[in-house]
């Protein structure tokens, strides 16, 4: 099964059953970074609070009252003992992270170190966090993966802040079973549901951006008939294969 919807977030989040999805995993388009540390015009989003600026999508109005909104019905459609993959900037990890714990368990928090240098105004970005977390009991079924994951960011990407499939990879690789359904609220460019697709997973999501779900959709779409992934080119396959397999290499005698 693949949904991907033209919907908000929390409407979409709404409009599916208690309990009916087996991992969430979703990267949310913060905008407390750009609004309080006035970085001023981004090429992603604009001019920021301005909407109609043309671009890809609107931030998510990520205040601690829309996020704990946000997670409450994250922790209402996922299953009892399963699994949440969060992803937060470094500040909205520290506005907003704790506020995971109000919701769910949190089992540790993932690296992911992009290898090269992004921009930045204090000290140039070369990682991004994961909160991991679990509603109920539910062990990871491998013990070599690490809490640091090194995956090239990409560059020059069709969509913009699009990222790499072998991330969401990484995340699905202790936490899915073929035939679970991965939920997205804000599918983007449509990496998660690749991954999940990879994994034999169905996959259900949504984003605001109507550029957005036409990219993902067809993206989806060429995937499951050819093998082809749009974005990535035809040597993503094998290319994120092997970058699962190194995450895992020479971590089992450390333990879990």
């Amino acid at each position: 099964m693949l949904r991907i919807e033209r919907m908000d977030c929390l409407e979409f989040l709404r409009s599916l059953s208690a309990e009916s999805v087996d991992l969430i995993a979703t990267d949310p388009a913060y905008s407390g970074m750009n609004e309080h540390m006035s970085f001023g015009h981004g090429r992603i989003v604009g001019r920021y609070n301005q909407p109609g600026n043309g671009k890809w999508f609107a931030e998510f109005r990520d205040d601690p009252d829309n996020f704990r909104a946000f997670l409450g019905e994250c922790r209402r459609v996922l299953r009892q003992n399963r699994h949440i993959y969060l992803m937060f900037d470094s500040f909205s990890l520290l506005t907003l992270g704790h506020l995971v714990r109000d919701f769910f368990d949190v089992k540790n928090i993932v690296i992911w170190d992009k290898v090269n240098l992004g921009m930045g105004h204090y000290f140039r970005r070369r990682h991004e966090q994961i909160v991991f977390a679990c509603k109920g009991r539910r062990k990871l079924s491998r013990r070599d993966l690490p809490d640091v994951w090194a995956i090239k960011r990409l560059y020059r990407a069709p969509y913009p802040a699009q990222k790499p499939v072998a991330l969401f990879e990484a995340m699905l690789a202790g936490s899915v079973e073929p035939g679970f359904l991965v939920c997205d609220p804000f599918a983007g460019s449509g990496s998660c549901a690749v991954a999940a697709l990879r994994r034999g997973c169905s996959f259900v999501g949504a984003d605001i951006s109507e550029r957005a779900v036409d990219l993902a959709r067809e993206r989806c779409l060429r995937f499951m008939e050819a093998g082809e992934d749009l974005l990535e080119g035809r040597g993503a396959t094998d290319h994120r294969r092997t970058t699962i397999e190194k995450l895992g290499a020479g971590s089992e005698s450390a333990g879990a």
